[in-house]
């Protein structure tokens, strides 16, 4: 059904994207009344929905950069001859004049969409009422989505909920929104993900998992309630994250790691909702961007950093990646050769994550590794007609996912973690026995264990910052500086308002109403 996705945007929505209208929200489409001949049947519906998605999947590298960029895993040195990306992100040095993403990273767009389809679906009668209520579960599970992003990413934001053009409201004056406090903004994700889990009611898991479902919902509802919990002290909201977290069904632990990601095990057990990439229709193409250029191998870099099977036997192109179809392989971004030596040597996740690679100086003797480097291959996807196409599905939910946030609720809640962690470490080191099986060691040791699995497991999936800031030694978060703990990246006494990103002047420009993120410095007018 993928395949169709690029042309089921219908004409209308597309004029959404286009529209600049002098407003940063992207709230008024032009030519937006022309619409009158769509939603007339269920193929129009459902085809608007897989747009919807289609849209979603363009946000994939969004999601990632705003979940991962600034965890701290990231390297800032170039080790090889190639220019890093995103320097700024990946080094906390955010400022109104350089904001890592622009336009409120352009979700409002698709949130505009979502409204338009809710306020357009609610209102029509051809449908049954079980398919009206899964594509509306599907709209306000998308909604709560894009939104907790915002809230993680800016804290307060513009709470944008109906379709404002659609009742004839067209000048951007008008459409101008102050950004609403956190709370709020919790407020309605949380009513939204709710709403969602209530539509779908009972019926079951979906068995393509490349769109929001009934569990994809309850992912996110635990994610949500656990974030409430230890963010924001709503301690009860623990209780309902674990309900929702145990609600999920039909999912299960792959055997060996490297196969939930494989391109051949597309809807496997253990995915519970991915993003949708396959061969002549879409690829994960910033993957090709953490991995190699073949060019600057230049007859020093070996596999082996002692150069064991003697000098000559230089890389090439280990990886086969010097013909994709469509993308520069270069390292545009690269994960530090710290986080590589931090797995055991026994950890399978290690080598299904990682390529690592050594620039050897072979002019002495003995021979002198200068250069440790990695290439990510958790998302390579496949060879087709001799060609590399980096298509993978990117997962948003999977089951080491749920165990492990049941992991730290259990935790927080002062229980043994044990029986949710230790199954995310057999699977790690299976078929051998885990060197170092989990042992439960108090609620901030604990607390890190689970950290550390989390680190490990979820490599390009996007996660880490956002535990970074969630999770906590004793009542302060990992995201600050602590002699207790390595993962700090900023100073509390000074950096704390850099946990959430600034705007970029142009928003504010266009919408006087909305004030930038408290603590950065602006030109903004009082």
């Amino acid at each position: 059904m993928m395949k169709k996705i690029r042309i089921y945007i219908c004409w209308a929505l597309l004029s959404v994207l286009g529209s600049a209208c002098q407003d940063a929200l992207e709230l008024t489409p032009q030519d937006y009344f022309g619409d009158s001949n769509f939603w007339q049947n269920e193929s129009q519906v459902s085809n608007f929905m897989v747009g919807l998605h289609k849209q979603f999947r363009d946000n994939q590298f969004q999601f990632l950069r705003l979940g991962e960029m600034r965890g701290g895993n990231y390297s800032t040195v170039d080790r090889q001859a190639t220019s890093l990306n995103e320097l700024p992100v990946i080094e906390q040095r955010l400022e109104e004049t350089s904001s890592g993403v622009s336009n409120w990273a352009g979700f409002y767009g698709p949130i505009l969409q979502l409204n338009l389809f809710i306020q357009k679906v609610e209102a029509i009668s051809f449908l049954s009422e079980t398919r009206k209520s899964y594509l509306l579960g599907q709209a306000y599970a998308m909604r709560a989505y894009y939104y907790f992003h915002l809230l993680r990413t800016y804290g307060g934001v513009p709470l944008v909920l109906e379709a404002d053009v659609l009742n004839g409201t067209t000048d951007a004056v008008l459409l101008r929104k102050a950004r609403a406090s956190e709370a709020d903004v919790l407020a309605a994700i949380k009513a939204d993900v709710n709403k969602s889990i209530s539509l779908f009611g009972a019926q079951g898991a979906a068995t393509d998992k490349s769109q929001w479902s009934p569990n994809a919902a309850l992912m996110l509802k635990g994610e949500v309630f656990l974030w409430s919990a230890k963010v924001y002290n709503a301690t009860a909201d623990l209780a309902e994250a674990k309900t929702a977290l145990n609600a999920v069904t039909g999912s299960a632990l792959l055997p060996n790691f490297a196969n939930v990601f494989a391109y051949n095990q597309k809807n496997n057990a253990e995915i519970i909702f991915a993003i949708r990439f396959r061969v002549g229709e879409a690829e994960m193409g910033n993957v090709a961007a953490y991995t190699y250029s073949t060019f600057n191998f230049n007859g020093l870099h070996y596999k082996d950093s002692t150069v064991s099977a003697g000098v000559g036997n230089f890389l090439v192109d280990p990886l086969t990646l010097a013909a994709p179809n469509s993308m520069q392989v270069i390292q545009r971004y690269a994960y530090t050769f710290e986080l590589f030596q931090s797995y055991d040597i026994a950890d399978t996740r290690r080598n299904a994550t990682f390529y690592d690679f050594y620039k050897v100086n072979t002019d002495v003797k003995p021979y002198v590794t200068t250069i440790k480097n990695t290439a990510l291959v958790k998302f390579l996807g496949t060879i087709d007609a001799n060609k590399r196409y980096f298509s993978d599905d990117w997962p948003v939910y999977r089951e080491a996912d749920r165990l492990l946030m049941l992991a730290e609720i259990t935790n927080a809640e002062g229980g043994d973690p044990a029986a949710f962690i230790q199954p995310v470490r057999d699977r790690a080191f299976a078929p051998a026995k885990d060197p170092k099986p989990f042992k439960n060691a108090g609620k901030d040791a604990n607390e890190l264990a689970i950290f550390e699995e989390r680190t490990k497991e979820f490599v390009h999936e996007g996660k880490r910052w956002y535990d970074l800031r969630r999770m906590k030694y004793g009542a302060e978060p990992l995201i600050f500086k602590s002699a207790s703990h390595p993962y700090g990246l900023l100073d509390k006494a000074t950096q704390a308002y850099r946990i959430l990103w600034p705007i970029e002047a142009n928003i504010w420009t266009n919408d006087p109403l909305v004030a930038q993120t408290p603590g950065y410095q602006t030109a903004r007018p009082n």
